[in-house]
Protein backbone atom coordinates (compact mmCIF):
# COMPACT_ATOMS: atom_id res chain seq x y z
CA UNK A 1 0.00 0.00 0.00
CA UNK A 2 1.07 3.51 -0.80
CA UNK A 3 1.94 6.02 1.94
CA UNK A 4 0.25 9.40 1.74
CA UNK A 5 -0.75 12.30 3.98
CA UNK A 6 -3.68 11.68 6.31
CA UNK A 7 -5.29 14.14 8.68
CA UNK A 8 -6.47 12.54 11.90
CA UNK A 9 -9.15 14.54 13.75
CA UNK A 10 -9.64 13.58 17.38
CA UNK A 11 -12.46 14.95 19.53
CA UNK A 12 -11.73 14.62 23.24
CA UNK A 13 -12.55 15.78 26.70
CA UNK A 14 -10.04 18.36 27.93
CA UNK A 15 -7.91 16.21 30.24
CA UNK A 16 -4.35 16.48 31.46
CA UNK A 17 -1.85 14.05 29.90
CA UNK A 18 -3.96 13.07 26.91
CA UNK A 19 -1.58 14.67 24.41
CA UNK A 20 1.33 12.52 25.59
CA UNK A 21 -0.80 9.35 25.42
CA UNK A 22 -1.93 10.16 21.89
CA UNK A 23 1.65 10.91 20.85
CA UNK A 24 2.75 7.58 22.38
CA UNK A 25 0.35 5.72 20.07
CA UNK A 26 2.25 7.11 17.07
CA UNK A 27 5.63 6.54 18.75
CA UNK A 28 4.91 2.84 19.39
CA UNK A 29 4.30 2.38 15.67
CA UNK A 30 7.37 4.41 14.67
CA UNK A 31 5.19 6.97 12.87
CA UNK A 32 6.44 10.53 12.64
CA UNK A 33 3.90 13.25 13.34
CA UNK A 34 4.28 15.90 10.61
CA UNK A 35 2.04 18.44 12.37
CA UNK A 36 -0.16 18.56 15.46
CA UNK A 37 -2.62 21.25 16.47
CA UNK A 38 -4.94 21.28 19.45
CA UNK A 39 -7.80 23.71 20.00
CA UNK A 40 -11.27 23.89 21.40
CA UNK A 41 -13.97 22.60 19.08
CA UNK A 42 -17.44 23.79 18.18
CA UNK A 43 -18.77 22.28 21.44
CA UNK A 44 -17.97 23.57 24.94
CA UNK A 45 -15.45 21.45 26.86
CA UNK A 46 -14.55 19.39 23.78
CA UNK A 47 -11.06 19.69 22.33
CA UNK A 48 -10.03 18.87 18.79
CA UNK A 49 -6.62 17.47 17.91
CA UNK A 50 -5.53 17.62 14.28
CA UNK A 51 -2.60 15.32 13.55
CA UNK A 52 -0.93 15.05 10.14
CA UNK A 53 0.91 11.81 9.35
CA UNK A 54 2.27 10.11 6.25
CA UNK A 55 1.21 6.46 6.39
CA UNK A 56 -0.77 3.82 4.53
CA UNK A 57 -4.55 3.71 4.87
CA UNK A 58 -4.27 0.46 6.83
CA UNK A 59 -1.91 2.12 9.32
CA UNK A 60 -4.13 5.17 9.79
CA UNK A 61 -7.18 2.93 10.35
CA UNK A 62 -5.33 1.06 13.10
CA UNK A 63 -4.10 4.31 14.68
CA UNK A 64 -7.63 5.76 14.79
CA UNK A 65 -8.91 2.53 16.37
CA UNK A 66 -6.20 2.67 19.04
CA UNK A 67 -6.83 6.36 19.74
CA UNK A 68 -10.56 5.72 20.23
CA UNK A 69 -9.72 3.26 23.02
CA UNK A 70 -8.53 6.17 25.17
CA UNK A 71 -11.21 6.93 27.78
CA UNK A 72 -11.31 10.68 27.13
CA UNK A 73 -11.59 10.34 23.34
CA UNK A 74 -15.12 10.94 22.09
CA UNK A 75 -14.45 10.09 18.43
CA UNK A 76 -11.56 10.03 15.93
CA UNK A 77 -11.62 10.29 12.14
CA UNK A 78 -9.11 10.29 9.33
CA UNK A 79 -9.26 12.18 6.03
CA UNK A 80 -7.21 12.61 2.88
CA UNK A 81 -6.20 16.08 1.66
CA UNK A 82 -8.93 15.93 -1.00
CA UNK A 83 -11.61 15.66 1.69
CA UNK A 84 -10.53 18.78 3.60
CA UNK A 85 -10.07 22.51 3.53
CA UNK A 86 -6.77 23.08 5.32
CA UNK A 87 -4.38 25.93 6.07
CA UNK A 88 -1.43 26.86 8.20
CA UNK A 89 0.11 30.17 9.18
CA UNK A 90 3.77 31.17 9.07
CA UNK A 91 5.63 34.18 10.45
CA UNK A 92 8.89 35.43 8.95
CA UNK A 93 11.16 38.02 10.60
CA UNK A 94 13.35 39.79 8.02
CA UNK A 95 16.06 42.43 8.54
CA UNK A 96 14.78 45.85 7.48
CA UNK A 97 18.04 46.88 5.82
CA UNK A 98 18.06 43.86 3.50
CA UNK A 99 14.34 44.03 2.90
CA UNK A 100 14.29 47.71 1.90
CA UNK A 101 17.05 47.29 -0.72
CA UNK A 102 14.75 45.38 -3.10
CA UNK A 103 11.30 46.79 -3.81
CA UNK A 104 10.52 43.65 -5.85
CA UNK A 105 10.24 41.58 -2.68
CA UNK A 106 7.58 43.93 -1.32
CA UNK A 107 5.60 43.44 -4.54
CA UNK A 108 6.06 39.67 -4.26
CA UNK A 109 4.68 39.74 -0.70
CA UNK A 110 1.54 41.48 -1.92
CA UNK A 111 1.16 39.05 -4.83
CA UNK A 112 1.29 36.04 -2.51
CA UNK A 113 -1.35 37.51 -0.16
CA UNK A 114 1.16 37.71 2.66
CA UNK A 115 1.06 40.78 4.87
CA UNK A 116 3.41 42.80 7.01
CA UNK A 117 2.22 42.61 10.62
CA UNK A 118 5.03 44.58 12.26
CA UNK A 119 7.71 46.97 11.08
CA UNK A 120 10.59 48.47 13.07
CA UNK A 121 13.81 50.14 11.95
CA UNK A 122 15.55 46.78 12.49
CA UNK A 123 13.10 44.22 11.11
CA UNK A 124 9.78 43.39 9.45
CA UNK A 125 7.46 40.56 10.50
CA UNK A 126 5.53 39.03 7.61
CA UNK A 127 2.57 36.68 8.00
CA UNK A 128 1.41 34.16 5.39
CA UNK A 129 -1.61 31.88 5.66
CA UNK A 130 -1.98 29.11 3.11
CA UNK A 131 -0.95 25.60 2.24
CA UNK A 132 2.46 24.20 3.18
CA UNK A 133 3.80 24.71 -0.36
CA UNK A 134 2.85 28.40 -0.24
CA UNK A 135 4.53 29.04 3.11
CA UNK A 136 7.61 27.09 1.96
CA UNK A 137 7.74 29.13 -1.27
CA UNK A 138 7.70 32.42 0.65
CA UNK A 139 10.37 31.03 3.01
CA UNK A 140 12.69 30.31 0.05
CA UNK A 141 12.00 33.74 -1.43
CA UNK A 142 12.74 35.58 1.85
CA UNK A 143 15.79 33.53 2.86
CA UNK A 144 18.28 35.66 0.84
CA UNK A 145 16.91 38.84 2.48
CA UNK A 146 18.24 38.14 5.95
CA UNK A 147 15.62 35.79 7.38
CA UNK A 148 16.15 36.23 11.13
CA UNK A 149 13.38 33.95 12.41
CA UNK A 150 10.75 31.62 10.99
CA UNK A 151 7.89 29.74 12.62
CA UNK A 152 4.96 27.83 11.18
CA UNK A 153 1.77 26.68 12.89
CA UNK A 154 0.39 23.20 12.69
CA UNK A 155 -2.21 22.48 10.07
CA UNK A 156 -5.81 23.37 10.80
CA UNK A 157 -8.56 21.68 8.80
CA UNK A 158 -12.29 21.29 8.38
CA UNK A 159 -13.94 18.59 6.31
CA UNK A 160 -15.70 19.40 3.06
CA UNK A 161 -18.57 17.09 3.97
CA UNK A 162 -20.50 17.12 7.24
CA UNK A 163 -18.73 14.94 9.75
CA UNK A 164 -20.62 12.24 11.63
CA UNK A 165 -19.41 13.82 14.86
CA UNK A 166 -22.21 16.41 15.09
CA UNK A 167 -24.78 14.12 16.75
CA UNK A 168 -22.18 12.58 19.06
CA UNK A 169 -21.00 16.02 20.20
CA UNK A 170 -24.57 17.20 20.79
CA UNK A 171 -25.20 14.19 23.05
CA UNK A 172 -21.87 14.79 24.83
CA UNK A 173 -22.69 18.46 25.36
CA UNK A 174 -26.20 17.67 26.65
CA UNK A 175 -24.88 14.98 29.02
CA UNK A 176 -22.17 17.29 30.40
CA UNK A 177 -24.65 20.17 30.81
CA UNK A 178 -26.82 17.99 33.04
CA UNK A 179 -23.89 16.93 35.25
Amino acid sequence: MEKKNYTVSIYTENNLGLLSRIAAIFLKRHINIESITVSKSEVNDVMRFIVIVQVTEDQVRKIVGQIEKQIEVIKAFYHTDEELFFQETALYKVRSSDFMKDSGIQHFIQETNARIVAATPDFFVIEKTGRRQETDHLYEKLKPYGLMQFVRSGTIAVSKNEMQISGILEKFNTTNSLS
